[in-house]
């Protein structure tokens, strides 16, 4: 953090990023936002999700659309959350990985800080062994570059109360605990650290 100029954090992805689903509207990234501000009251959160987009629109459109919020005087950061739809898309564990490497380098290169949360599972067992390789890739995308990574894979695979809200939603997505779920993921997987601050409420 940089003395006292307004954070802009964009998060740029799929319909998860919006909060659908979500009774109270909040999603993953109102959870976040909420939990970070004591720490970061200048933090200003720009949601940006696209359902059912895959990583190659994702990868058109990100960045161009993080630049619209972007000021010089903010201190400018990007949270990628490019979901899973590449595998409705047919696009290979290999494009998928080019084109967030792609974000990833724009970014990069235009002195962005990033942030990648990878897919979250489904309830079908062969859609989530191809999400699962979806996530190690993005997750070797983004370490490989310093990037941290969250992965939102692993821990919710088989989650009960995650595989019972997609059960319940007619459109397969979690609800008000399941993006608590993967709130609580983000928050306590570099979140804090990658910000430059302390979690105000951790000490409360």
């Amino acid at each position: 953090m940089t003395g006292t100029k307004d954070t802009a954090i964009v998060v740029a992805g799929d319909e998860l990023v919006a909060g659908h689903g979500d009774g109270r509207g909040l999603g993953w990234t109102g959870r976040v936002a909420a939990r970070t501000l004591p720490a970061l009251p200048t933090a200003r959160f720009y949601p940006l999700g696209v359902p059912a987009e895959d990583s190659a629109a994702f990868a058109k459109r990100a960045l161009a659309e993080a630049g619209l919020r972007f000021t010089p005087e903010s201190e400018n950061r990007l949270v990628l959350a490019p979901g899973s739809h590449d595998i409705a898309s047919g696009l290979s564990t290999a494009r998928s990985r080019l084109n967030l490497a792609n974000v990833l380098d724009a970014a990069l290169a235009a002195e962005v800080a990033t942030f990648v949360v990878g897919p979250t599972p489904a309830l079908r067992a062969e859609d989530n062994r191809r999400i699962g390789e979806l996530s190690q890739g993005y997750a070797d995308v983004a370490l490989r570059r310093g990037v941290p990574f969250v992965d939102a894979f692993t821990p919710l695979d088989g989650h009960p109360v995650w595989q019972r809200e997609l059960a319940a939603s007619a459109a397969g997505l979690p609800s008000q605990e399941g993006y608590g779920l993967i709130a609580w993921l983000v928050l306590n997987r570099g979140w804090f650290d990658w910000l430059g601050v302390e979690d105000a409420l951790a000490r409360a």
